[in-house]
């Protein structure tokens, strides 16, 4: 078993557990923690980030292989599917068909899967979830959405350091990955990956410690889930 599968089984088994104990005890109400979906660019320490915000959290971080290997696996998505309540279930196609009918909406049978996943897990909830369009699918009402910035000088020093390559090196990786993300959500959505409309809070990793920029993320996330329960949580 890789270490992306060790991840993916250990998240699906915590998922399987709480279903299994609101389903044993009658005086037990499953309430999902939210999901937190992170976009980021190429050297701006977007996943360390995330690592240590899900940490913060309690949460798994689930990158874009893991949740690759979810939607290519139809054992794994079958136990993400059979993991939620019959409400949920049940909703999850009308859900996905309202997402799919916009206008340039990628129909592609991954975009499909893509859509059934990153939705099922925000009924789940309690994950960290690294790019693959997750803000877009599930749009402003539901998760917390954040993308993590840097200048362009700043990230290709960060890879020098952290990766250990030169700065050509860096530098032909930022831009490859800067254009490869902005075409996947362009494909998927007709949306541009840098709108700060798509996100709750845009950080800035140029100035600020990641460890400060945790705690403001965390002040953030509860004062959205917390307005959003007063509204109901209608993700409409």
């Amino acid at each position: 078993m890789t270490s992306i599968e060790s991840i993916v089984n250990r998240q699906l088994l915590k998922w399987e557990l709480e279903k299994r104990e609101v389903e044993t005890k009658s005086d037990v109400k499953r309430t999902p923690a939210p999901i937190v979906t992170i976009s980021r660019e190429s050297g701006s320490r977007g996943s360390y980030f995330g690592s240590r915000l899900a940490g913060r959290l309690g949460y798994q971080r689930l990158h874009r292989e893991a949740i690759d290997v979810i939607c290519r696996t139809s054992g794994y998505l079958r136990r993400v599917i059979e993991s939620l309540d019959e409400h949920s279930r049940s909703q999850l196609e009308l859900t996905m068909e309202a997402f799919l009918t916009g206008q340039a909406v990628d129909h592609s049978d991954y975009a499909k899967q893509l859509c059934r996943v990153v939705l099922s897990m925000s009924e789940l909830g309690g994950i960290v979830l690294m790019g693959r369009g997750g803000n877009v699918i599930l749009g402003p009402r539901r998760g917390f959405h954040i993308r993590v910035i840097c200048p362009k000088k700043k990230r290709i020093e960060n890879l020098v350091k952290y990766k250990q390559i030169d700065a050509d090196e860096a530098k032909r990786i930022i831009e490859m990955s800067d254009r490869d993300r902005r075409e996947f959500i362009a494909t998927l959505c007709d949306e541009d990956i840098d709108n700060p409309r798509l996100y709750d809070l845009v950080v800035n990793t140029a100035y600020m410690d990641i460890e400060e920029l945790t705690d403001v993320a965390v002040v953030a996330i509860k004062a959205k889930m917390d307005k959003l329960t007063h509204l109901g949580n209608d993700p409409k």
